[in-house]
């Protein structure tokens, strides 16, 4: 949920007993749009709407404002009434004077909001790609629930408002930057967590005698995927694209896992002899580990949620658990960043 305060016109005409509502900044918009179009039928596509939709809203507002907002011209177009000009600069100055002071009024709510509904006993929802360390914090918190999805995923869900955290993870700079900069313009906060290795996990011993990437495309080889969406899959399929190698060539490219400890399980049931994952599994399973990449673990949200006590809670404990963790690295300050964000 987004929580945003905007101006709201009520309007109580003589002889009505209801109060008629209009949102300023959603006319303001749709009127600026009509004098940057000229047309009502360009104002719509900009608003993604239909012109009959646009057009019955307009009579309605104008109905109640008993004010002209509109002229429209047959063979001309349409263009905004001085009365709608005025609206526009009416409600710009609204905006300007409140812009000081919106941002807290939204962050005040939006605590007391979560506070309420800690009170209520209802969780947070995080979307987070696969990772035995989130799992791990997860287990200890009350306040949280965890839905296991790709990076990709989980951004989404959060930017699509249906989750309130996501965790996720990138390997290389020039990517992380192009997330970081479309999550701060969505108006989220990105808080980085852990760092953590990512390889390649084979059989006790390694009895294939595998050594890099380009032994997956050996025909000896069974190798077991992650999901389409995942950050690990995405990891993979840079590797590959870099090293020339058709993943159509790789036994079992197709065949996917969820979770990292779904892929190690696989392998010691002998269903596959290669996978992809941390090295953390790696070890807890006692299989053997081919370093591929290093890479940054992420959480992002609301820009207010961040403030939140039990947010806090929740990273101090993923940077607590990465510290003594083997195969991962605590991660906070932003100097160990360097070009990432």
């Amino acid at each position: 949920m987004r929580i945003q305060i905007r101006p709201t016109l009520l309007i109580n005409n003589k002889g009505s007993k209801r109060l008629d509502s209009i949102d300023l900044v959603w006319l303001s918009d749709l009127l600026q749009d009509i004098e940057r179009e000229s047309t009502l039928m360009g104002a719509a596509k900009r608003a993604g709407t239909s012109y009959r939709t646009l057009w019955n809203k307009l009579n309605e507002i104008e109905s109640v404002l008993n004010e002209k907002l509109v002229e429209r011209i047959k063979g001309h177009g349409s263009t905004v009434s001085h009365f709608g000009l005025f609206l526009i600069q009416f409600v710009a100055q609204i905006q300007t004077r409140y812009s000081e002071y919106s941002e807290d009024y939204q962050t005040t709510l939006s605590q007391e909001m979560a506070a309420y509904r800690l009170k209520k006993g209802k969780k947070w929802l995080l979307f987070s790609s696969s990772d035995p360390i989130i799992q791990q914090t997860i287990a200890k918190l009350t306040s949280f629930e965890l839905r296991v999805a790709g990076s990709g995923e989980s951004l989404e869900r959060l930017l699509n408002h249906e989750a309130d955290i996501a965790g996720y993870h990138v390997s290389d700079p020039e990517n992380s930057r192009i997330i970081h900069l479309r999550l701060i313009k969505a108006g989220m906060q990105v808080v980085p967590v852990m760092k953590r290795i990512q390889g390649l996990i084979v059989q006790k011993g390694n009895p294939l005698n595998l050594t890099s990437i380009s032994d997956l495309t050996n025909p000896k080889v069974r190798f077991i995927n992650r999901q389409r969406g995942s950050g690990t899959r995405l990891l993979l399929d840079s590797l590959l694209t870099k090293k020339g190698l058709n993943p159509e060539k790789i036994k079992g490219y197709n065949n996917e896992e969820f979770t990292h400890s779904a892929v190690a399980s696989t392998i010691l049931a002998n269903k596959a002899n290669v996978g992809i994952c941390v090295k953390n599994i790696a070890i807890e399973n006692k299989l053997g580990f081919i370093y591929l990449k290093d890479e940054l673990f992420f959480l992002a949200m609301r820009k207010e949620l961040a403030a939140n006590k039990e947010v806090g809670k929740l990273i101090s404990k993923i940077r607590n658990y990465a510290g003594i963790t083997e195969g991962y690295k605590s991660l906070g300050a932003k100097v160990q960043l360097h070009d990432w964000i």
